[in-house]
């Protein structure tokens, strides 16, 4: 008895899933076939339609084709084949679609879209100083329409769709760009350029400083930049000034250029954020506009407070060495104005030995002011007060001659 029973419910599936007599579906007569066999032939001719188009779409220059399998389709045909009655006619509800549709409008934009360039200047540390680009208006492809108008493609009849781009335009004029890197300032100072090893030693240094840029915000070190003076790194052995002498020592002439980027960073309204006077007066530039650097101890440090970067170039030829520093600036016209403010007499030491005989040099106090100049208004601001020290004046003193000798030299 039960295997009769499940004899009979195994028949009754079988005959369940049969589609009825006279049943056709897209015209296709399906009557009699189980729903699997049914659907298999609906399809086919689904499949063999898509197999006979594309879709194209036109992106500019490019043309993107897909085919099938890259366009699917989904229906309802298992649906209208369950509920299916004999005799009757169907046409079933069929979706075509493009596979990765969202990734394949996103590539072609990346692909097709051509973003805006904005007018530019290249900095270089020699020759020009700048080389100045117009850049180009851009075109983005618009995406969310793209992807409506292959939907429309695809539920219509696989009209070809072109690309709609909106136009990208550059938001910067050049004008813009020159104006952000004109020449702010420029300073020099000069040297002795029969000196070999001061003249070797400042220009190595103006070298490491050379085509420095400094975004806004940034620091500049001069130690970190132009590393220590050693002879290992090619510095020579040249006056420099210690414990109140000058004395021959490893990268002397390295604080002239110090000095000279000190006072071009002045000029061009930076702000210095450390610097170091000498111990004595140095001839190259006025009192109070001096910036030694020694070691790791003493630095000079430039900050860029500007919203543009800052360019510098230093430049050493015949006996000079200069300093320009460009970039946008403030709009207001920097200069330095050093004043004496008193001396320190020398002390003076007498000897009878010839060879120790040596020049002496007062002691300078001094004062150093910034001159901001707007418009008509001129805003005087007080940098720095220094004291240089004096260095020791040695006197010879030629010995008497006796009375004696003096009566006998008497004709």
């Amino acid at each position: 008895m039960l295997a009769f029973i499940a004899g009979v419910i195994i028949l009754s599936c079988a005959f369940c899933s049969v589609v009825p007599k006279d049943v056709t579906v897209n015209g296709i007569a399906v009557g009699g076939m189980t729903r699997e066999e049914a659907a298999a032939t609906v399809r086919s001719e689904t499949e063999k339609f898509l197999k006979e188009k594309s879709l194209k779409i036109y992106a500019g220059k490019e043309t993107y084709i897909y085919t099938y399998p890259e366009i699917s389709y989904s229906d309802n045909v298992y649906g209208l084949l369950k509920n299916a009655e004999k005799g009757g006619n169907y046409i079933s509800e069929t979706t075509y679609y493009l596979c990765g549709l969202s990734e394949i409008a996103s590539a072609i934009c990346r692909s097709e879209s051509v973003d805006a360039v904005e007018p530019y200047a290249e900095f270089s540390a020699s020759g020009k100083a700048f080389a100045y680009y117009e850049g180009r208006d851009g075109k983005q492809l618009d995406e969310g329409k793209l992807r409506k108008d292959i939907l429309k493609s695809l539920e219509g009849g696989f009209e070809p769709v072109n690309a709609v781009f909106i136009g990208q335009k550059r938001t910067k004029k050049m004008e813009d760009v020159k104006k952000s890197t004109r020449l702010l300032s420029t300073f020099t100072t000069y040297f002795d350029s029969s000196n070999l090893n001061r003249t070797s030693n400042i220009r190595l240094a103006a070298s490491k400083l050379n085509g420095s840029v400094l975004k806004s915000g940034q620091t500049l070190s001069f130690n970190d930049i132009v590393g220590a003076r050693v002879k290992e790194r090619g510095f020579l052995s040249a006056k420099i000034i210690e414990n109140g002498e000058f004395k021959d020592g490893i990268g002397g002439g390295v604080c002239q250029v110090s000095t000279t980027l000190y006072n071009a960073a002045l000029l061009s309204g930076m702000k210095i954020v450390e610097y170091h006077p000498h111990s004595l007066a140095v001839g190259y530039v006025s009192p109070s506009r001096d910036a030694m650097v020694s070691g790791k101890a003493c630095d000079l440090k430039i900050c860029n407070i500007f919203p543009e970067t800052i360019y510098i170039r230093a430049k050493v030829s015949g006996g000079g060495v200069t300093f320009s520093v460009y970039g946008g600036g403030d709009g207001a016209e920097y200069s330095v104005v050093s004043e004496v403010t008193g001396a320190l007499p020398a002390p003076e030491e007498h000897t009878d030995e010839p060879d120790k005989a040596r020049n002496g040099k007062d002691g300078t106090l001094s004062e150093g002011y910034l001159l901001i100049k707007r418009g008509e208004y001129v805003k005087k601001v007080l940098l720095r007060k220094d004291k240089y020290a004096p260095v020791k004046r040695v006197v010879y003193d030629e010995p008497a001659i006796p009375e004696q000798q003096t009566q006998d030299m008497v004709f």
